[in-house]
């Protein structure tokens, strides 16, 4: 195993956990004011609602969706009775679903941000690396599926997933698992691992507030009214 590949996929996990831990309590300690959605609805309505619910909806899916799919242990599944090859099925058919979702969601939000000369304006270099960051990590998961349909025996699945529960579990030998797995996959790893570097920083930290609240299902919408 080289050294390139033992590092990003066996030390840098545990960077970016610590960076995105680390970064957001230091930040909801140090800078409770910046600590929001950073709501533009004010500027300009647009495709504002119906790309934040697609968005939003998309996202939570496939998050949640890669937790139960990866952290499971296989041993679960088998003794469900679900075969490899039939949760990687649904994990495609579930994943494409979520993922498309997810991706008209950015795409109607960047075009409504980037169209208007104002969202522009009030558009921070932040604001653009965390879009386009998503997007970029969406598009190599919506991409795996082409080549995952090329395995249906599930085997690939389960390295993933041997990878994660190893990674978790704080074992060295998490990296040699994905190896020999097809570029598209270690990119989009790349990519979702990242994503928590650049978590604390951006304001992405708003999520902590939404999982957070208890009553957070319950509460009325946020209405915003100009002047």
């Amino acid at each position: 195993m080289n050294y390139v590949h033992q590092f990003f996929f066996g030390i840098y996990p545990y960077i970016a956990l610590a960076v995105f831990l680390l970064g957001c309590l230091i930040r909801f300690d140090r800078e409770q004011y910046t600590w929001r959605s950073e709501s533009t609805q004010v500027l300009h309505r647009g495709n504002l609602r119906l790309g934040s619910i697609l968005f939003h909806i998309g996202i939570i899916g496939l998050l949640g969706g890669h937790a139960v799919g990866l952290l499971t242990p296989v041993w679960v599944w088998d003794t469900l009775g679900v075969t490899h090859g039939a949760k990687q099925l649904f994990a495609m058919a579930a994943g494409g679903l979520m993922g498309s979702l997810c991706l008209i969601g950015i795409l109607l939000l960047l075009a409504r941000r980037l169209g208007n000369e104002r969202l522009r304006a009030a558009t921070s270099i932040k604001d653009k690396v965390v879009l386009l960051w998503i997007l970029g990590t969406l598009l190599l998961g919506l991409s795996s599926i082409f080549v995952s349909a090329g395995h249906m025996d599930g085997h690939m699945m389960v390295l993933l997933m041997t990878w994660a529960q190893h990674i978790v579990s704080f074992r060295g030998d998490a990296a040699g698992f994905i190896i020999d797995a097809p570029l598209v996959f270690r990119l989009h790893l790349f990519m979702g691992m990242s994503l928590f570097v650049i978590f604390p920083f951006t304001r992405l930290v708003h999520v902590w507030s939404g999982f957070g609240a208890v009553t957070y299902l319950g509460r009325a919408f946020q209405l915003v009214r100009p002047r």
